[in-house]
């Protein structure tokens, strides 16, 4: 395994082995009280342990320790969306999205240094996408905690939810099956020039839609929000993300018709993009 995946996978667990502390403290009866009396302590404390373990053993490797901050923090606030699905009623479906969007962005690091190193960086986490991405992600907390506050019920839809997180599961599925199935020929960057070594790739995922990557990444932006019960963002997030990716698939194709010519053509006559009312960059006859 490469060093920079073994560095995010133990510092990621790292920082999720928060979600132990329970367990460990009912295992132990007389110890247990620490966990139901100061958990607010005692999760300060694992946090402050943490860093201060990446700072020393990194100490003199600043390249891994910003690694190795950015993992095992996405750890550690993973954790605390687990411990809040267990226990707190209002916060239980905000929980599984933190859950959701920390994976996420863990698993981008973590699948790119598994497929393709070469292009891996730290924007690989896709912690600093862009300025919208970011607001969007506030919209979302801000709704659900405004309308979880004024109308309580509203937040308590669980079958919706369950929906919710089944959409977002299978969507993260989907575009970790698609990068692991175009490995060196996937990036998070659109590439103006064809570089040695890539290849159309049309098998597996890419049999059944052109971007399966872009699919999967629209079914968990989407399945957040229902996950949320957020009809606001819902609607918004799939305005906003329909925008994105066709304007993003259109370039890509441009680029795409470049560099492999009469075998894109083919391959774009045969499979969909698979996204709704997305058609990409058509040639004129």
């Amino acid at each position: 395994m490469l060093r920079q995946a073994r560095i995010s996978f133990l510092t990621f667990g790292a920082g999720a082995s928060l979600f132990l502390y329970p367990l460990i403290f009912s295992i132990i009866p007389f110890i247990g009280f620490l966990w139901k009396d100061f958990w607010h302590a005692l999760i300060i404390i694992h946090f402050l342990v943490c860093n201060a373990v990446f700072s020393a053993v990194y100490v003199h490797q600043k390249d891994s320790y910003r690694i190795a901050v950015r993992a095992g923090n996405l750890g550690i606030v993973f954790s605390l969306g687990f411990l809040l699905t267990l226990y707190s009623t209002f916060w239980y479906h905000f929980g599984w999205y933190t859950m959701a969007l920390t994976f996420f962005h863990w698993s981008e690091y973590q699948s790119t240094a598994l497929t393709n190193p070469k292009s891996l960086n730290l924007e690989s986490f896709l912690l600093d996408h862009s300025r919208e991405y970011k607001m969007a992600a506030a919209a979302s907390c801000l709704e659900f905690i405004l309308e979880g506050y004024a109308f309580p019920g509203m937040k308590q839809l669980h079958l919706i939810s369950l929906f919710g997180i089944i959409l977002t599961v299978g969507g993260e599925g989907l575009r970790k099956l698609s990068m692991f199935t175009a490995r060196t020929n996937f990036n998070h960057h659109i590439q103006h020039t064809r570089k040695d070594g890539h290849i159309l790739v049309t098998h597996g995922v890419y049999r059944f839609s052109r971007h399966p990557s872009y699919v999967g990444w629209f079914a968990w932006s989407l399945g957040t929000q229902i996950m949320l019960c957020n009809p606001l963002c819902l609607v918004a997030y799939a305005l906003v993300s329909w925008k994105f990716f066709n304007e993003r698939i259109y370039d890509e194709e441009i680029c795409l018709l470049n560099f492999f010519g009469e075998d894109y053509l083919d391959y774009q006559r045969r499979v969909p993009t698979g996204l709704p009312f997305i058609y990409g960059y058509r040639q004129s006859v």
